[in-house]
């Protein structure tokens, strides 16, 4: 037993003091970027690393200079990922339009100037300019909701979920509201509508089944205790074959004939009419207001291409009645949402300009002959330099994500590397971990790489990172 314990000594003893490393000259080269604590953590997080590698002997057999090395390698790698942003650019090779991993919507350009033009100092947010006082920060919002969908009044939250919940405490706090079934969705992240109206306060009450609910059912659910309907749109699946569900005019009917509040949650919330691009007919929130729902909810990126966001639009006293809720200022959003939110919408004042303009539109309005030159042109880049790949074009789909336009795949050529030396988890991991990350698909063991979704200098960015990563970089 000395003698383990000795030998194990004798490998530890290999280990240089922290205050030796610092003395080194790359080290101080460090301290003078990031100061002197990032430094000493990022050592002491680099030794212990080391310490672990010892202890488990897989590399017993280093010798001190390797060690040495190995620790000041590791301590730079730390000292980047402290320094370096977490939130930063990637390249999304998915096809996946709206991937909520990736940031969701990408942002029109004209939100990014009015961020950089307008808000790097004090900016206009809650006062008005005519009176000096205080105002509400939602009126601009409110007033481009109100054009854009003829609604009396609107608001708008962090996200539709909030938007759900502070809806339903206000108008159903302790009181039973009316959902179909097969509307009794989950959302991204494990969120059930049941669990979302219990928190709210509201008594859920089921009616139907899972494929089938007819108006009689809300009917012969209503009792004195009955504050609202509600309305959730399927927007991330689809129950098809042997279904139906109440539509909304009818829902309206019923519900105002019962002096009931009829609430819509469309879900992706779009602002134009997608049929007309051969899309599945999306309820749009004017379609809702018009129709005579009291409230409608629906998020402010998905089908609209801002920043994440709850929109709520409807009647007068009723939104009046949301913001006075105590839970309005927990759910408000900050200058940056407005402002981001504020432009987008303008977009859509002209809706040629907002399928121009709006990177969403613009990548789900892709021709299919754009795509596949570009997927081309990448395999002819890259057959020229790789030579320990396989890399061809196959078609394939690519889709809006985030639960908007479910079951509606988009058409599209995708450029397959497969891999020789390495497998298709290890490449995929390597474009990962490139300077700028590039996000692609995984299957059959292949990486594939769906050019819908690149935006501007994205495939000089793929490019490099593909050759550093499979042979013939830079």
């Amino acid at each position: 037993m000395a003698k383990k314990n000795d030998s194990s000594a004798a490998v530890f003893q290999k280990l240089p003091s922290i205050d030796t490393l610092l003395k080194d000259s790359e080290m101080e080269t460090l301290i003078a970027e990031a100061g002197r604590q990032v430094v000493v953590d990022s050592l002491r997080a680099a030794v212990e690393q080391v310490r672990q590698i010892l202890i488990s002997k897989q590399a017993a057999d280093m010798d001190e200079k390797e060690i040495y090395k190995e620790i000041i390698s590791g301590t730079k790698l730390a000292v980047k990922s402290t320094l370096n942003p977490f939130f930063r650019k990637v390249v999304n090779a998915t096809g996946i339009i709206l991937h909520t991993g990736l940031g969701r919507a990408v942002l029109p350009a004209q939100a990014i100037r009015q961020i950089q033009e307008e808000l790097t100092g004090y900016s206009l947010l809650q006062v008005g300019t005519e009176t000096g006082k205080r105002s509400r920060r939602d009126e601009c919002i409110e007033q481009l909701l109100q054009k854009l969908t003829g609604a009396e009044a609107a608001t708008v939250v962090n996200n539709n979920a909030a938007a759900t919940s502070i809806v339903l405490n206000t108008v159903a706090n302790g009181k039973e509201v009316i959902v179909s079934r097969g509307q009794l969705v989950e959302i991204g992240g494990s969120f059930r509508l049941p669990d979302v109206m219990a928190f709210s306060g509201a008594k859920l009450v089921e009616v139907g089944t899972t494929n089938k609910t007819h108006a009689r059912d809300y009917v012969n659910a209503i009792t004195e205790n009955t504050a609202a309907i509600l309305r959730v749109h399927p927007s991330n699946y689809k129950i098809q074959g042997f279904s139906s569900e109440v539509p909304l005019d009818e829902l309206v009917e019923i519900a105002h004939s019962h002096e009931l509040v009829m609430i819509d949650d469309v879900g992706a919330g779009a602002l134009i009419d997608f049929s007309q691009f051969g899309f599945e007919p999306e309820p749009t929130l004017a379609e809702s207001v018009g129709t005579g729902a009291d409230i409608v909810t629906s998020s402010a990126d998905k089908l609209i291409g801002a920043s994440q966001g709850g929109i709520i639009l409807g009647k007068a006293k009723l939104i009046e009645a949301v913001r006075k809720n105590q839970f309005a200022r927990i759910v408000r959003v900050g200058k940056l949402t407005l402002a981001v939110l504020e432009a987008t919408l303008k977009l859509f004042l002209d809706e040629a300009k907002a399928l121009r303009e709006i990177p969403t539109f613009r990548m789900l309005m892709r021709e299919s002959s754009e795509i596949k030159e570009q997927a081309q042109r990448i395999v002819e880049q890259l057959k020229k330099k790789v030579s320990d790949a396989t890399v061809t074009t196959v078609n394939g789909f690519s889709q809006m994500g985030s639960g908007s336009l479910p079951t509606q795949n988009l058409a599209t050529t995708l450029v397959a590397v497969q891999p020789n030396k390495i497998s298709a988890e290890s490449l995929a991991k390597k474009l990962r971990q490139y300077v700028t990350p590039v996000f692609a698909r995984i299957s059959s063991d292949q990486v594939l790489i769906d050019p819908r979704t690149l935006l501007e200098g994205d495939e000089k960015i793929l490019i490099a990172a593909l050759l550093e990563s499979v042979g013939g970089g830079q």
